[in-house]
């Protein structure tokens, strides 16, 4: 059986201007966005799962593994996507969701979510031990990192139902699972030095020796480190001008083996090739999306304004959730700092996007049921839509109503697919940066 994963990576190490965009979340429209996007380019689709979203206890969104894969599979066929061209990832795996507890009991409960992870069918798995437990540093070393590591690997090793299709990323010099970092750090973000690269994945290799997993140490195909991006909630750190040759020759010693970039999303559109020709084929992204799914929800909620004022029966959006954010503010509440008017400001429009974690809310989903059902009585002027929609966004909707959707629906999917399609740049078989960009 082919692996697209290992096929973008051996493209990479060869010198293609090859990358993979992998999309962690678990929003459906996102998904199904995503999905539709990679259908109609014929292109991979990777989708990743964190241990805080899903996990054997639940995690914050309800699901365990299996549930999650029924979920991701079941969405894909809808958009049409062959199951063959779907890889199924974990992020962020290990003893953080668990870190308040001592190690012992935390790396105890990792490896039972590696067992069930497995067991549903990921086959993409980050192991990030790089967080400490009870009593320990908030971060580790990564000697410690790297054998916590290796024990979860020998889980996944003895648990898949075929081992061969595993593929390990490593790596500790990685945002924290929900990404970006606080407002009032100090801007500027240091790519990761060679050097610390070099020696992580070492060390990786070395302890998944020490435990004679020495197959498993073949299927390590990627390491995350810092290739010098980032956001905040109201800042972006670009990629910076270099082209990043240092960092990409400290894998030359290591056989089909490449980067992985968190956190890439907001960059401008020629950051992802530029990315791709350092070393990194892997790209999230996921705020980003929920970013532009929460735009197009807004832009739909105004268009009911300006269709029905003041016979307007529908709930504002907005206010729906700024009640639900107020009601229940643990997803926000340590992210953001500043004024109740910069707060306020932030819950709705920040890049980190802590909203996201609110649409599943009941009382959400009924306003947005009422919002599309509202709209679904009115016919949308032309003119309308452009003063709420780009141009090429209404354009791509226009094109996704070919597949069954109204036209709110296709707006709210083609707003994601905008911010999603810079990342499935067109692959350049040249090393050369100057020749490919």
């Amino acid at each position: 059986m082919s692996n697209p994963l290992l096929e973008v990576i051996t493209a990479n190490r060869a010198g293609a201007r090859a990358a993979l965009p992998s999309i962690c979340s678990a929003q459906p429209d996102v998904i199904l966005a995503s999905a539709l996007l990679a259908a109609e380019k014929n292109a991979t689709l990777l989708l990743e799962a964190t241990s805080n979203q899903v996990n054997q206890d639940g995690g914050y969104t309800g699901m365990i593994p299996a549930d999650f894969v029924s979920y991701v599979k079941g969405i894909c066929a809808t958009a049409g996507l062959p199951e063959e061209a779907l890889i199924i990832g974990g992020d962020h795996l290990g003893p953080q969701a668990w870190r308040s507890m001592p190690a012992d009991q935390a790396m105890a409960k990792a490896k039972e979510l590696m067992k069930a992870y497995v067991q549903a069918g990921f086959t993409k798995i980050h192991l990030d031990c790089s967080e400490g437990c009870a009593g320990e540093e908030a971060q580790v070393g990564d000697e410690l990192s790297a054998s916590r590591a290796a024990e979860l690997a020998a889980v996944c090793e003895e648990f898949a139902p075929d081992p061969n299709r595993l593929n390990y990323i490593v790596g500790t010099e990685v945002p924290p699972p929900g990404g970006a970092r606080e407002e009032g750090e100090a801007h500027g973000i240091e790519p990761t030095l060679p050097a610390r690269a070099s020696r992580t994945l070492q060390m990786h290799f070395e302890k998944f020796d020490e435990l004679g997993l020495h197959a498993a140490k073949e299927r390590i195909c990627g390491l995350v480190v810092q290739p010098g991006v980032e956001f905040s909630p109201f800042h972006i750190d670009h990629l910076p001008a270099d082209d990043g040759k240092a960092l990409r020759a400290a894998l030359d010693p290591f056989t089909n083996v490449v980067f992985e970039a968190h956190s890439t999303d907001y960059q401008l559109d020629n950051a992802f090739p530029r990315l791709a020709n350092m070393g990194f084929a892997i790209l999230k992204v996921g705020p980003a999306l929920t970013f532009a799914y929460r735009q197009a929800i807004y832009a739909l909620d105004q268009m009911l304004d300006w269709l029905e004022e003041d016979k307007r029966t529908a709930p504002k959006i907005s206010k729906i959730l700024e009640t639900e954010m107020l009601s229940e503010p643990k997803y926000w509440r340590s992210h953001y700092q500043g004024s109740d008017q910069e707060l306020r400001l932030l819950r709705h429009f920040s890049y980190a996007d802590r909203i996201r974690y609110y649409w599943p809310q009941e009382k959400v989903q009924d306003a947005l049921e009422a919002l599309f059902a509202a709209l679904q009585t009115h016919k949308i002027p032309e003119t309308l839509l452009l003063q709420l929609f780009a141009s090429q966004t209404v354009e791509r909707a226009r094109a996704l109503q070919s597949h069954g959707f109204g036209i709110e629906k296709a707006l709210v999917l083609a707003e994601i697919q905008q911010a999603l399609d810079p990342y499935f740049f067109e692959r350049v078989e040249t090393p050369q940066l100057e020749e490919a960009l």
